[in-house]
């Protein structure tokens, strides 16, 4: 394997924090611990990072608050509990980023945020938006009402969805293991750290194991994780958090833990999961001047260039681009209906909030979400 680069630079971080972390051996949330992530984090956002956090810890801080010790089993009961929580889990991480005046949102989601493409779409621009206020999203599953068939499962996943959703550069993964190994090294004096690999490499989930959830079977959600962020450009790093500084040693360019790098560009990369995830659902005819935008520079899509609208497709939704000589050139992620967009089709965007009475985005189709052909 090579080994990892001195340093990677970066402009957004997805930062998941694990349970095995927050916790105070049962007794609720180590508060000392969380205060020096969340200092950390504070001079990653002074550097010029945005943050976006991932934090387990809800449904062990309900037991605390209701006096629990046992865990139960029945699913409502975990479902109060993490409701209970919740509000802890927030109150702590809003107390301590006001210390260096800076606000959180507390974002809770569910697969379907991911899978129903308008939702997704949501949520995307509401994190975008708060990053551009200077708020650090506090993410975390809705286990409150999440199902069996819509649960994400870890928040493991969830961290590597959202890498995807917020387009990061870097995916920092807490733990309470310094990394990969060859093996389980708490059961083979010959394990050695990986230093480095790329994301999604069979081999390396091959040396998580199997395991149980206390351990390598934990490291291979982390490595399922860093394979979700790479669709979409990611890097992942797989740290100790209990080190000291352990996020300010990484802005630094230290090299800590395990380092596990995408085999694509970030923007090719998530051009290339757009592609293969969605249907086209409708056709956009365009004029001469918005295809030579689209195929010439790469810019958005903008309603002002449509000439005809064809199927009925929904937000979110994969529509083709055709330039008025009936070729493809281009497919995207749109982010108004079929009724919308032939309502809003030929004028400016600064028109659309007169035209629909609200305005979603001043593209028609992003950039980037939108694939060349």
């Amino acid at each position: 394997m090579k080994p990892a680069a001195s340093r990677t630079v970066t402009r957004r971080w997805v930062i998941k924090i694990g349970s095995a972390l927050l916790t105070d051996e049962g007794r609720g949330l180590d508060h000392a611990a969380i205060e020096r992530w969340v200092d950390q984090m504070a001079a990653l956002r002074k550097s010029g990072i945005d943050v976006v956090l991932v934090s387990s810890g809800s449904i062990v801080e309900g037991m605390s608050r209701l006096g629990m010790r046992r865990r139960p089993q029945a699913v409502f009961q975990l479902q109060g509990l993490a409701a209970v929580g919740q509000m802890g889990l927030i109150q702590v991480y809003e107390s301590h980023f006001q210390r260096h005046d800076t606000h959180t949102a507390q974002i809770l989601m569910t697969r379907e945020d991911f899978s129903n493409r308008a939702r997704y779409l949501n949520a995307r621009s509401t994190l975008r938006c708060l990053l551009e206020w200077g708020v650090v999203p506090v993410v975390n599953e809705n286990d409150s009402v999440a199902t069996d068939e819509i649960r994400l499962g870890d928040n493991d996943t969830l961290a590597g969805l959202v890498a995807n959703l917020v387009e990061a550069e870097l995916l920092v993964v807490l733990t309470d293991q310094p990394g990969l190994f060859t093996s389980d090294p708490r059961i083979d004096a010959t394990a050695t750290p990986v230093p480095s690999g790329k994301a999604g490499d069979p081999e390396l989930m091959a040396m998580a194991g199997e395991g149980s959830v206390h351990g390598r079977g934990g490291m291979r959600t982390k490595l399922a994780a860093a394979a979700l962020a790479a669709r979409s450009g990611a890097a992942t790093r797989i740290v100790l958090g209990r080190e000291d500084d352990v996020l300010k040693r990484l802005a630094g360019g230290e090299s800590l833990g395990t380092l596990l790098i995408p085999d694509r560009a970030p923007l090719a990369a998530r051009k290339q999961w757009l592609a293969g995830q969605l249907e086209v659902r409708g056709r956009l005819t365009l004029d001469a001047g918005a295809s030579a935008v689209l195929t010439g520079s790469g810019r958005s899509l903008l309603a002002v260039g449509v000439k005809a609208v064809q199927g009925d497709f929904r937000r979110g939704e994969m529509v083709a681009c055709f330039d008025p000589d009936n070729r493809e050139i281009a497919r995207g992620m749109v982010n108004y209906s079929a009724e919308e967009t032939r309502t809003i089709m030929g004028h400016p965007s600064e028109r659309i909030i007169e035209l629909l009475g609200y305005v979603d985005e001043p593209e028609l189709i992003h950039r980037d979400n939108l694939v060349l052909i």
